[in-house]
């Protein structure tokens, strides 16, 4: 399946989900799994607690399908925030009395950049993952990069570049006015 999805399938996505349709479910499942999966086991290093948080956030969509706001982004976005957000609280509750709180919330932005660099580089268009993906496991740089992509020099350091643009946001502290309407419960991918 197409990584894009249209807004139009989001849509009505959640209108199949609201009327309890079982066959929704698994369709977002089998498309969106396994992003749940590398996230939370990208935040949390352990593949029971993804699995875990894999099923409670495919659970609570099954149960909150209104809680998807389409004018807020793609039910791709939403997916992973929830994701995100569940992974995050789990790790906090799991580093509790581990050591000092800077020591903690350090952890937890260290698991928070490395998640949104994961979704950020599984999201980008396919022409600019495969020129990062040269520059980064095969040491390519430009040149090389528009040789073994077959383009111009010029389309390859502008790929490479947007690519790294994009990944540079990683690092970003989210927005603290993030938990709007819609997106779920506290502890399902909204800050604290």
């Amino acid at each position: 399946m197409p990584k894009d999805v249209p807004p139009r399938w989001d849509r009505r996505m959640q209108q199949r989900l609201a009327r309890g349709e079982a066959a929704a479910l698994g369709e977002l499942y089998d498309r969106f799994a396994s992003l749940v999966h590398s996230l939370a086991h990208r935040v949390l290093g352990d593949e029971k607690a993804a699995d875990r948080i894999t099923r409670e956030v495919f659970g609570y969509i099954w149960e909150n399908p209104d809680a998807y706001d389409p004018k807020q982004g793609s039910m791709r976005s939403w997916v992973a925030r929830i994701t995100q957000g569940q992974a995050v609280a789990r790790l906090r509750q799991a580093e509790l009395g581990r050591g000092s709180r800077e020591e903690l919330e350090q952890k937890v932005r260290s698991a928070n950049a490395a998640a949104r660099a994961d979704y950020i580089v599984t999201s980008m268009p396919a022409p600019l993952r495969a020129a990062l993906e040269l520059a980064y496991f095969k040491r390519r740089d430009y040149r090389q990069a528009a040789a073994d992509l077959q383009i111009s020099e010029d389309e390859a350091r502008r790929r490479l570049r947007l690519g790294l643009q994009l990944l540079s946001t990683a690092n970003a502290l989210p927005q603290q006015d993030a938990a709007q309407s819609g997106y779920g419960p506290r502890e399902y991918g909204t800050p604290r």
